[in-house]
């Protein structure tokens, strides 16, 4: 048997005989696996049965606390490839984030499909909004886009989020979900009105995670080398088509398979049928825009594309699956605060929300650490000075070569440092009285009547059908 050595895990290198070996969580060899230690073979058991109090314990403990919204997912690794453009001008005209300026370059990334209100073990084919989430592996850190596969979303505050998710969820008495509590809350909320027509629509049930759009739904600011701002909304167009479920061909489908989009996924990229899309921009001058008859920060609304354009920036592939769905997929965190130089957030009053919510979500769901985890952790070197909490299994910064005994900032001791600014910060001008207000231009109705027109006669006849089944349901007063 050869000796031990460490290799670049920082575990220590075992023979092959070591290898195919069963062993505790300490490493201790396991010479019997199918029987606990007990008195006599009858027992009873004692209590120093340390191999089995280590291995039941721990499967007591294999499930960290499920997610609140977004519970059924499935995940796949890919890369972006930037076109170097935006439509037929200079990216850097916008935003000098590094991942999109070069023709061709490609970042590394991993992408968690989702359903958004039922747990981690419901049908994939509910109707529900499905997330649609990207981690980049940047060479400036991660950037994570957060969005769904439909453009908007219910509300446009991020103070009425627990209200609207506690209303689709089940009752909490009956633990059903009751269209009479879900059409209650959406009835005294007119801006609900225009996710409705998308929800209640055959969009509001895709045929699989291959065949759906993707939308940041919020909008952010893109920034140039000159500290120039614009707003920005980011759009994913599949290259499969966009294809969805009536109710009925969805009630089919889950009378037999209740996995059948990650199960598509995961076929699809086994056999090199690898799915993608497309990331376009709506660009508009960063400004309140009073000659739209809507705010451009209202996550309720869309950016009509014959005033603002499509505009292509790169490409998404998927091409390879999870080893381990746990370890990749339910412990993947995304945050819409997770935004690299170049990118900027904008007023979006539901991005502000969620822009402490998710992170304040993932220390509490997967721990202080859930940063350090191969999934989560960028690609490139990370040296902070944040110490401890749950979980530490290395120190940032400790292969840096930086005086470990020094974990703040300003040092003289041969510490981190403060990285050179090397371009300008956008700093707009804010100015106001602080107040409990909603914005002036809401119209709840229009946007959602131009969607009703809009769309084909038979997905306006699915639309109206799936609203009357679910309405006939509540009482007059809410009808």
């Amino acid at each position: 048997m050869t000796s031990e050595s460490p290799n670049g895990s920082g575990q220590v290198a075992r023979s092959q005989d070591a290898k195919d070996t069963l062993t505790t969580r300490q490493g201790h060899p396991v010479v019997d696996n199918q029987n606990t230690r007990t008195v006599g073979d009858r027992g009873p058991a004692t209590l120093e049965n340390y191999q089995f109090i280590e291995k039941i314990t721990h499967f007591d403990r294999e499930r960290i606390p499920e997610r609140v919204v977004h519970a059924r997912g499935a995940g796949a690794h890919g890369y972006f490839e930037a076109y170097g453009a935006v439509g037929d001008e200079p990216v850097a005209k916008y935003t000098r984030a590094k991942l999109f300026q070069e023709k061709g370059k490609r970042t590394p990334l991993f992408i968690r499909f989702s359903t958004v209100i039922h747990g981690g073990t419901s049908p994939e084919t509910l109707r529900d909004p499905r997330g649609f989430a990207v981690k980049f592996y940047t060479e400036d850190g991660n950037w994570d886009l957060v969005g769904n596969n439909l453009p908007v979303f219910f509300i446009r505050d991020a103070i009425k989020f627990p209200d609207v998710i506690h209303s689709l969820k089940p009752d909490p008495v009956t633990n059903i979900q009751d269209p009479q509590r879900i059409f209650d809350f959406m009835s005294l909320t007119p801006e609900a009105m225009h996710m409705l027509t998308w929800l209640f629509s055959p969009r509001g049930i895709p045929a699989d995670y291959r065949h759906q759009e993707g939308f940041g739904v919020n909008t952010y600011k893109w920034v140039n080398a000159a500290g120039e701002t614009v707003l920005v909304k980011y759009h994913w167009k599949p290259k499969q088509g966009v294809k969805s479920l009536t109710q009925a061909q969805a009630n089919e489908i889950q009378a037999t398979n209740f996995n059948h989009a990650t199960q598509d996924l995961y076929q699809a990229i086994e056999r090199g049928d690898y799915p993608e899309w497309e990331l376009c921009v709506q660009i508009m001058e960063d400004n309140d825009h009073p000659e739209l008859d809507f705010d451009p920060l209202d996550d309720t609304k869309i950016w009509p594309e014959d005033q603002f354009p499509l505009r292509p920036v790169g490409r998404m592939v998927l091409n390879r699956n999870p080893v381990n769905y746990f370890a990749e997929v339910e412990q993947a965190a995304f945050g819409t605060g997770v935004l690299v130089d170049g990118l900027d957030f904008s007023d979006d009053k539901m991005l502000v929300g969620r822009t402490l919510s998710y992170s304040d979500t993932h220390r509490y769901r997967v721990g202080p650490n859930y940063l350090q985890l191969p999934i989560n952790r960028p690609k490139r070197e990370v040296n902070t000075n944040q110490r401890d909490g749950q979980m530490t299994y290395y120190v940032d910064g400790a292969d840096s070569g930086t005086n470990p005994h020094v974990n703040y900032e300003p040092n003289s001791l041969g510490g981190v440092k403060q990285a050179p600014r090397t371009a300008p910060p956008a700093e707009p001008f804010v100015e106001g009285r602080l107040m409990r207000h909603a914005i002036e231009r809401t119209s709840p109705y229009k946007q959602a009547g131009e969607r009703y027109r809009a769309i084909e006669a038979w997905e306006r006849d699915d639309l109206i059908n799936n609203l009357v089944d679910n309405l006939k349901q509540c009482n007059r007063e809410i009808q």
